[in-house]
């Protein structure tokens, strides 16, 4: 999608869709506004849409950030903590390793 093509109220209406997308467990979405919009936020001239964009896009930095970190988080201490965990680990374990670690 071209965004320069797009009028500045479309711009901030899709801007707004994919930061409330990220809130439904999407944090990809959130990736997506950072990257698609970043530009329109930081780097164009001022525009009146521009500052709620920005906002948006800031926020969706901030979320994308903290899932991250969780996700991040969570696959350590699961990793670390799987065996030891014994019958719940198997079971939160799409796949069973072989042998004791």
């Amino acid at each position: 999608m071209n965004l320069e093509r797009l009028p500045n109220e479309e711009k901030l209406s899709l801007c707004r869709k994919y930061y409330l997308g990220g809130f439904a467990f999407l944090p990809f979405l959130w990736l997506v506004n950072v990257v698609w919009f970043f530009r329109e936020a930081f780097v164009k001239p001022v525009y009146t849409e521009q500052l709620q964009i920005k906002t948006y896009v800031k926020r969706s930095a901030l979320g994308l950030l903290l899932w991250v970190a969780v996700l991040t988080t969570w696959i350590t201490i699961f990793q670390h903590f799987r065996a030891e965990w014994g019958e719940v680990g198997d079971y939160l374990s799409f796949t069973i390793p072989l042998g004791i670690p």
